[in-house]
């Protein structure tokens, strides 16, 4: 093979490595940043991202994290302010849970399959779902459990086919009891989530 040869056989493969190098490379998709992580750009967060952004610090946070906070209890509130509530709508809904659990109940299923009926036929709407506590343990365990507890039923409505970007939690704890008898019927009255729906101004 002659060196004017060579020299062209080495130039067409020289092209071909840089085309393919150029060519190959793709922009990266949306990827959930994971608890903890760092985003430069909180757009990179979807919509329906169960995640949050502290601003303060572009550090991607979980919503369990006590950052969230709303109204007196701690929550997941998600740009629904100025929204109005109705809280008979879903009264007969409300769920209830053992002691020290936050486990949703089979036979309350039912009754988050008509949240998300009704949210499915009114698209527009949202839905908070409350987490309360009877009043025994610290005030900072029950907030934390009664957290828990709104998260359970969200994730089931998740489930159900119904967006995070719809459903916030707010944790009351002990603050809110529906009876406050010092029986166990009084109890369990008050380990319940209650849910309210949120239609837009």
């Amino acid at each position: 093979m002659n060196t004017t040869k060579l020299f062209n056989v080495m130039t067409i493969g020289l092209a071909l490595t840089c085309a393919v190098a150029s060519g190959c490379k793709k922009k990266p998709g949306m990827i959930t940043p994971m608890p903890g992580a760092k985003t430069s750009n909180p757009k990179d967060l979807p919509p329906t991202d169960p995640m949050k952004l502290d601003t303060t610090t572009g550090t991607v946070l979980d919503p369990n994290d006590p950052k969230f906070t709303g109204g007196v209890g701690q929550g997941d509130v998600r740009g629904h302010v100025g929204w109005k509530e109705a809280r008979d709508v879903f009264q007969a809904e409300t769920i209830h849970f053992a002691f020290d659990s936050s486990v949703v109940k089979k036979g309350d299923l039912s009754k988050l399959e008509n949240v998300a009926s009704y949210l499915k036929m009114h698209l527009t709407d949202a839905v908070r779902v409350e987490g309360n506590c009877d009043d025994r343990g610290t005030e900072e365990y029950n907030r934390a459990l009664g957290e828990r507890r709104a998260l359970a039923a969200r994730e089931e409505l998740v489930k159900l086919g119904i967006t995070f970007d719809r459903i916030e939690t707010l944790s009351y704890g002990k603050d809110k009891p529906v009876d406050t008898g010092r029986t166990e019927a009084a109890y369990s009255q008050n380990r319940r989530d209650d849910f309210v729906l949120l239609s837009p101004p």
